[in-house]
């Protein structure tokens, strides 16, 4: 996994999203692919490595339940990314999946470093802000033991309903090719 973050890394060291802007990973893969936990190494990596506090903002804050992935996209894009390109701080409202409402308001700031890990934030709208992509993938059984784990069994529809998306959003974006690195998990 070392080895796949100094090539990211390397790739993403003079990419910033504009003179005044962060360097942004895009973290993307199918759900239960590890891109959470994989953003967690990362992030520490780059507090050994350069000092700096990375941000690090969730897709699962973005989407607006399990059927807003292609929205998230576009969230993220126009809330996160454009400002930070602009040099300007990311703001959106947090998706609370109990209440299935928008809640408080997250502020991104702008930083030498943010990280995007969900599903989508390597899809085309996102791209042109990005300075280096991974992409986690594991077997679909795996990912999906992975997401009942953490969920409970009662959301196993849901994570089929949400896998249908993915797939489709994967399919469209072709994705998997724009990546900087791929790390099976």
């Amino acid at each position: 996994m070392n080895d796949a973050i100094d090539v990211l890394l390397a790739h993403a060291r003079p990419r910033r999203s504009s003179p005044h802007g962060s360097r942004v990973v895009g973290i993307d893969g199918p759900s239960g692919a590890g891109k959470t936990t994989f953003a967690d190494y990362l992030a520490a990596e780059l507090l050994t490595q350069t000092g700096a506090v990375p941000q690090i903002v969730h897709m699962d804050d973005l989407y607006p339940g399990w059927d807003g992935l292609v929205e998230a996209v576009d969230l993220v894009t126009n809330q996160v990314l454009e400002p930070l390109s602009r040099g300007d701080d990311g703001l959106f409202r947090r998706w609370d999946w109990e209440a299935s409402e928008r809640r408080e308001l997250i502020r991104v700031p702008v930083a030498d470093w943010v990280l995007v890990e969900g599903v989508g934030s390597g899809s085309s709208p996102c791209r042109p802000h990005l300075s280096a992509l991974a992409w986690l993938e594991a077997d679909r059984k795996v990912r999906m033991a992975r997401g009942i784990a953490r969920d409970g069994e009662s959301f196993r529809p849901h994570w089929e309903r949400w896998a249908v998306q993915e797939e489709q959003l994967f399919e469209a974006e072709d994705t998997r090719t724009h990546a900087t690195v791929i790390l099976k998990t």
